[in-house]
């Protein structure tokens, strides 16, 4: 009689972040922030919860294109910037697009209407500049923020918060990482616009506006 295989419950670390295609210190990351549920063996070893690592696949993002239909012709050693937007008002996300689509950098855009999916993202393609609400359900801006700030994947990624919260409100909240500029709603697109231009000149590899 042949035996039966037994799928384990969980994975390695390793095997964790194969299958989500990020860094083993983005799952380490992950699993100290509680987005996957792992626990250490006698031996200290991680082994994480195999069913959270396939809720995490399922909540993946799909592949987007980037807001506009422009195509710039560039060398391969160049590239448009990445922009992630990440709003849960679908409104917001449309009008992001639509004002983005404008730029004259052309950049390739993701806009993601929550926290867990951007992080997963932006462990697989890291972002030149992220923007970001912080009231959010689930896992919100504020704690999406925390787990970043200890990711060194995202060391080079501009962060900007647009938020309808005031900065009383942001403190009381307990606040957000040091060096992160917020702006405030209605989003202010000029501003924007100025920062994501300061990084496409400073930016190893990216595109400079025409």
């Amino acid at each position: 009689m042949q035996p039966v295989a037994v799928e384990k419950n969980f994975f390695t670390t390793r095997e964790a972040a194969d299958m989500l295609g990020v860094a083993v210190s983005t799952i380490q990351l992950w699993v100290e922030s509680g987005i996957l549920q792992a626990w250490r063996t006698t031996g200290g070893h991680r082994r994480v919860l195999r069913a959270s690592v396939e809720a995490m696949l399922h909540k993946g993002p799909t592949p987007q294109r980037g807001v506009t239909e422009r195509r710039v012709a560039a060398p391969s050693a160049q590239r448009r910037l990445r922009v992630m937007i990440v709003d849960d008002d679908a409104i917001l996300l449309r009008l992001y697009r639509a004002k983005l689509a404008q730029w004259p950098m052309a950049p390739e855009v993701v806009a993601l209407d929550n926290a867990v999916t951007a992080l997963l993202a932006m462990g697989r393609n890291t972002p030149d500049l992220l923007v970001t609400d912080l009231q959010m359900p689930g896992m919100d801006g504020f704690n999406m923020l925390r787990v970043l700030h200890q990711a060194p994947e995202v060391s080079n990624t501009t962060i900007v918060v647009v938020s309808g919260l005031d900065s009383a409100e942001i403190r009381q909240k307990g606040g957000i990482p040091a060096g992160i500029e917020i702006l405030p709603k209605p989003i202010p697109f000029e501003r924007l616009l100025a920062i994501a231009t300061g990084i496409s000149q400073r930016a190893p590899g990216v595109l400079r506006p025409a």
